[in-house]
């Protein structure tokens, strides 16, 4: 049986686009800076306080998590879910090393298993449902996470194509249009987010969205992450057979020319802010 756990265990992390390991586990660092103010601003405007329980669903390595229990304090907590053990455990390692004992991780595939039901005031969730097969089967998952009068708030794609470079880059264009359609054919949808928002609206919840179009400069900490994910994402894509070997020092080459430029930017992908309130006496469906 622990031959065939740890078999499984391979198998969940070989099925993440872009892998679980060291070199993804730093860019999603560099994009968990690149979009903290934002997430702060999301958990403060859902209401986030001392003392809340927050589930954080598709965690990765955690760092949301990390923020989300500094800011519910030790009278708070933080339940994180991913189905990485290996992201799991560079979270616990972190925990462990800042002494933080509100963080409970749990090791499930959200789609497959079973999540636990009315334990929070909160539950985040940043572009994982753009991954998910069935995002509406996971979105009642979410809503039955929440006690009465609970918040969901995420950040999810409403247009990924809008990601290009001013002077425009063919290269950057082609690799977009890739990733998109890399997701597509796994199931997923890059522009989740308006969906979500008009499910969550049927479900009876009360619905705010704010799209967040980002113009970004080289040097600016947002450029980083872009950046960080045009380095590996087209290696990744061109180990799937999905895109041209020699299109990732082409990619590279089009970004050395841009950061040259000092009136060079990039359009990131346009997410949408969905902060979604249950009624305080509503009954889950």
């Amino acid at each position: 049986a622990s031959c065939h756990r740890r078999y499984d265990a391979r198998m969940a992390e070989r099925e993440y686009v872009l892998g679980t390991g060291d070199v993804e586990i730093r860019r999603l660092g560099i994009q968990h800076t690149a979009w903290r103010d934002l997430a702060h601003a999301a958990w403060q405007r859902a209401g986030v306080k001392a003392g809340d329980t927050v589930v954080d669903i598709g965690c990765g390595p955690g760092y949301a998590t990390l923020d989300l229990a500094r800011l519910v304090g030790p009278r708070g907590k933080v339940i994180a879910i991913d189905r990485s053990r290996r992201f799991l455990d560079h979270l616990q390692a972190q925990a462990n090393a800042e002494g933080f004992s509100n963080i409970e991780t749990l090791e499930r595939d959200l789609v497959e298993d079973a999540l636990p039901q009315d334990v929070a005031d909160h539950v985040w969730s940043r572009w994982v449902f753009i991954f998910v097969k069935d995002p509406r089967a996971l979105l009642g998952k979410a809503r039955r996470m929440l006690g009465a009068g609970g918040s969901l708030v995420l950040h999810e794609y409403m247009d990924y194509a809008s990601w290009r470079s001013e002077p425009r880059s063919p290269q950057i264009e082609a690799f977009v249009a890739a990733v998109m359609a890399s997701w597509r054919a796994e199931g997923g949808d890059p522009d989740i987010a308006p969906r979500l928002a008009q499910w969550l609206r049927q479900d009876g919840m009360r619905v705010d969205t704010t799209p967040i179009p980002r113009q970004l400069k080289p040097g600016q900490p947002g450029w980083e992450w872009l950046r960080s994910y045009l380095e590996s994402g087209p290696v990744r894509l061109v180990e799937l057979g999905q895109l041209d070997v020699v299109a990732p020092a082409q990619i590279m080459r089009e970004v050395a020319e841009l950061e040259a430029n000092p009136g060079a930017s990039m359009a990131a992908p346009t997410v949408m802010e969905i902060i979604a309130r249950a009624s305080p006496t509503a009954l889950h469906r």
